[in-house]
């Protein structure tokens, strides 16, 4: 079962309007400031709890979820979503300390001091507070100055914010005059909450006690880059796709913090799972280091970057540096007959150009295009313009396209593809940088 992006939007923005319902039908009309500035806290306090809601569903690792939509489009609509969702939780608190301050005819530190003295609003406060803190720690300029094993430590902290916010809206005035909606909120609270615990604890557990997975094998590739094999027991329950990935968490001394997504860069079989991980900061260096008989967890799969996307006969797959990892996958197993699959890889220079012999065996067995676009990205001729690609695949517009390289070369070809007369919905693509 996969949930498309549309249907997904649709269920979340049909809920949000449930929510602007139920406010409006408890809504009591009056001109008087302190019951104008209260009804409006009322509102945001509801719908920034449903997007706190929201927001870790999206990040649940549900499969429908992920397989439908890809695990880059959902956080991206996180991080964005988040913003929105801690600007409510602050209008909120802004709008109840100015109902407060309004209806006692005191200034705001004196409304501040007289709502903290309640315990579900010092609750509440405590929430916001976590979650302003969480989302500081995702501003740019902060995220690109903290290690990420921290910034995911930070974003724990979300689920304590949510409970603290959640023991005070039951008490709130849109919910605790009604069983009904408080019923409901409940049982929505606890769905989510049920999800996230199964499918980020009991699903990530349950496999690694099933399937036992140890490396068998680290072959270097290139330079700074290596193959890690794994096998297990029973992989195929895990039904992985070429295209997909994991979330990995090496269990050596120096690995075992962390958990990163590695695409698979050849199709399961025989038991065996395959990433090639290129050296790019700590946590990668080190897993050239690993040695065989290391038992790993790896949680999944993820993504949407599958041959279930695929609406055209012929297809173009364009990789670019270690990008080419889930392309490869794709390039041996996507049906076609001689003809329809053609592949581009933009690498620097031939040195830097991995699993190149997989890549000739497969064009050659399968009759498919193999083309390397080779060159430093600052050369005057870009191999990228749409010029470029329509000399090179001449019936361009009639293809799919599936897309995977740095961040900076998957926004310029995509922009270079959609001037050459690619449909943007024909335009396949999924990021790492979450």
């Amino acid at each position: 079962m996969r949930t498309p992006p549309r249907a997904l939007l649709t269920g979340l923005a049909a809920g949000a309007g449930a929510v602007g319902l139920l406010w409006l039908v408890q809504a009591a009309p009056s001109f008087r400031l302190d019951a104008l500035f209260a009804t409006f806290a009322h509102l945001t306090g509801l719908l920034a709890a449903y997007g706190i809601l929201v927001m870790l569903l999206l990040m649940a690792r549900v499969p429908a979820i992920e397989h439908g939509v890809g695990a880059d489009r959902l956080a991206c609509w996180h991080s964005l979503g988040g913003r929105h969702v801690l600007t409510l939780c602050l209008a909120h608190a802004a709008l109840a300390l100015c109902a407060a301050a309004a209806h006692g005819g005191t200034d705001l530190l004196g409304a501040a001091v007289g709502l903290l003295g309640y315990p579900g609003l010092a609750a509440a406060a405590t929430g916001t507070a976590v979650l302003a803190a969480v989302g500081a720690t995702s501003a740019r300029a902060v995220r690109r100055r903290v290690r990420h094993e921290t910034w995911r430590a930070a974003h724990l902290l979300t689920y304590l914010g949510a409970a603290l916010a959640f023991a005070h809206q039951l008490s709130g005035p849109d919910l605790a005059g009604g069983l009904l909606a408080a019923w409901l909120w409940t049982m929505l609270h606890t769905t989510v909450g049920v999800l996230l615990v199964w499918y980020r604890l009991v699903v990530p557990v349950r496999q690694a006690l099933r399937h036992s997975l140890r490396i068998t094998e680290v072959r270097t590739e290139g330079p700074d880059v290596v193959s890690v094999v794994v096998q297990g027991l029973g992989l195929d329950a895990l039904r992985a796709e070429p295209g997909q990935f994991f979330r990995w968490r090496f269990l050596d001394r120096r690995l075992w913090r962390t958990s990163l997504p590695f695409s698979l860069s050849a199709p399961p079989r025989n038991d065996t799972l395959r990433i090639t991980v290129k050296a790019c900061g700590d946590h990668t260096r080190r897993i050239r280091r690993l040695r065989p008989g290391v038992r790993v967890l790896a949680t999944g799969p993820f993504g949407a970057l599958t041959a279930h996307r695929r609406t055209r006969r012929k297809v173009l797959l364009l990789a670019g540096g270690v990008g080419i990892t889930p392309m490869r996958a794709l390039f041996e197993t996507l049906p076609g007959a001689p003809g329809d699959l053609t592949l581009l890889y933009r690498a620097g220079d031939a040195a830097q150009l991995v699993l190149r012999d997989e890549l000739e065996a497969i064009a050659a067995a399968r009759g498919a295009a193999l083309h390397y676009l080779l060159g430093p990205s600052d050369a005057p001729f870009d191999p990228l313009a749409p010029r470029a690609l329509r000399h090179l695949v001449p019936d361009l517009p009639e293809h799919d396209v599936y897309l995977c390289g740095p961040p900076g070369m998957t926004r310029s070809a995509t922009a270079a593809l959609r001037r050459a007369g690619v449909p943007g919905s024909r335009i396949h693509a999924e990021h790492f940088t979450f």
